[in-house]
């Protein structure tokens, strides 16, 4: 079993209360800015082993009365077509998959803002899209002077040309698919139409990320420098936390450089000078009080950044990074003296590579045992690490084939003579329905196909860099997975 190093149940309880305690600090009307992802948030389940990948959504069945959502999707995204790297999808697509998921569990989501909307064809058919469906969309275009001329932000000019968004439950959650998505101005914007029709609301913040009251160079919030190096995001000591309480607590570089506009607008809207002191006290955040083995949570968020720096050298080799974000997780590696040492998955699979001269996976199991799977003309290498693993698992001999030449021949036959694919090895997703096939009339198989959940939470490491359909398997399993940045092959054309 793996350890666990996180309270989850705690973790809830507690975020519940202190959430429930913010609300009545305000007219009992809260809008909560909520970063990062509602659902599969699984940065935070690897770095803090215990974590539920769904807590935030359990965290507000808790407040299933009582809470209503607000989507905001940036108008710029919905035009590019930006895609969430970890499933593969656009954005927008992205948010109808999750509203669904919400609305499943019996969550109000109340409406989707299309923020900086500056009459974007795209945005303009998702918006038709969603009101088609009954969900109530509104536009919200650049604030002028956003955000530093308070004065012009604060007026009928600035917030005030944003239609108000229509709510009616005493805790209003602003979510968003992704960063830059025009959370923070939505709220700000609805708190300056609710002062104005006299219900004195307010405004919290509730991240994961950087974790305040554990040290600033703790492993874990170095991990959440690692994830957003991309973005240069840098953690540091408050100093408005400091200066205010004489405590330190850690925060990071945009909320600390940003808040004293955010207090400034917060006060012209509110006449309040003491709200909030300092961007520490704007969350809401209580991960700290529920990490229950810090050894634990230290080494697995040590691992994470190690595969922070393997997925920025493969982004660099494919051109989707800059050397300069691999170079500052490999910073992070030194502040905490982590090599590829420290990835037992690495060595084995380079050193098998090296011996068969074909791409290898290399998989460890709970119990520390390594197994290993090499690409053939059948399969590729995560296909058959991941058939070897589960025959480990349910101790069948090696030399068992789990999916009949029957099953694979035609399969492969389709690919090459029929539908005319270049590559016809099959990859994981194809040998798992294989699998799935093979098990309806092989007791044995179905035994070992019954193993593949225990595959969760398993390290993982390739010597090439792995196909788009492996990759989105290995997820699906949760495999924690590393490559090295080398193509598979010398082809251009290559996903």
């Amino acid at each position: 079993m793996s350890k666990i190093g996180f309270d989850n149940a705690l973790y809830v309880q507690k975020q519940a209360e202190y959430i429930r305690k913010r609300i009545e600090q305000f007219d009992n009307k809260l809008y909560l800015e909520f970063g990062g992802k509602l659902f599969d948030d699984f940065h935070a389940s690897r770095v803090l082993p215990g974590f539920d990948p769904s807590a935030k959504v359990k965290l507000l069945m808790e407040f299933k009365d009582s809470a209503e959502i607000i989507f905001c999707i940036n108008a710029g995204d919905i035009e590019k077509k930006k895609i969430r790297a970890d499933f593969g999808i656009t954005y927008d697509l992205d948010l109808l998959r999750v509203i669904d998921n919400l609305r499943g569990m019996g969550l109000l989501v109340s409406s989707v803002v299309i923020t900086r909307y500056s009459d974007q064809p795209a945005a303009d058919s998702f918006k038709q899209k969603l009101e088609s469906r009954g969900l109530r969309t509104y536009l919200h275009r650049s604030t002028p002077g956003y955000p530093t001329e308070v004065d012009l932000i604060v007026s009928d000019e600035g917030f005030g040309a944003n239609p108000y968004i229509e709510t009616t439950k005493p805790l209003v959650v602003v979510t968003a698919p992704g960063p830059c998505s025009g959370k923070l101005a939505t709220c700000l914007s609805q708190l300056y139409h609710e002062y104005r029709n006299d219900v004195h609301a307010g405004y919290a913040k509730f991240e994961t990320f950087p974790i305040w009251n554990i040290p600033l160079k703790h492993p874990v919030n170095l991990a959440y420098e690692a994830a957003t190096a991309d973005l240069k995001d840098v953690n540091m000591i408050d100093p408005f936390h400091l200066e205010a309480y004489g405590k330190t607590a850690v925060n990071y570089n945009r909320d600390i450089e940003v808040f004293p506009i955010v207090r400034a607008i917060l006060e012209r809207i509110t006449g309040r000078d003491d709200i909030y002191r300092s961007p520490t006290d704007m969350g809401v955040n209580m991960a700290g009080f529920a990490i229950c083995d810090d050894a634990v949570v230290s080494e697995a968020a040590k691992q994470e950044i190690l595969r922070r720096r393997y997925k920025a050298l493969c982004d660099v080799r494919q051109g989707l990074a800059d050397e300069e974000t691999a170079g500052r997780i490999e910073l992070i590696l030194k502040q905490l003296s982590i090599s590829a040492k420290d990835r037992p998955v690495i060595a084995a699979a380079n050193e098998k590579s090296k011996e068969s001269g074909v791409p290898v996976m290399a998989i460890m199991l709970s119990d520390g045992k390594i197994v290993t799977g090499k690409q053939s003309n059948l399969m590729t290498s995560a296909a058959a690490a991941v058939l070897n693993c589960i025959k480990v698992l349910a101790r069948l001999p090696d030399e068992l084939h789990l999916i009949s030449p029957n099953v694979i021949e035609p399969i492969i036959d389709l690919k090459g003579n029929v539908l005319r694919m270049k590559q016809t090895v099959l990859s994981l997703e194809e040998v798992l329905l294989a699998l799935a096939v093979s098990a309806a009339s092989n007791e044995i198989v179905a035994f070992a196909m019954s193993k593949l959940p225990a595959l969760a939470g398993c390290e993982a490491h390739c010597s090439r860099m792995i196909g788009q359909d492996d990759d989105s398997a290995l997820k699906k399993l949760q495999v924690n997975l590393t490559c090295e940045p080398h193509f598979p092959t010398k082809d251009l054309f290559y996903q």
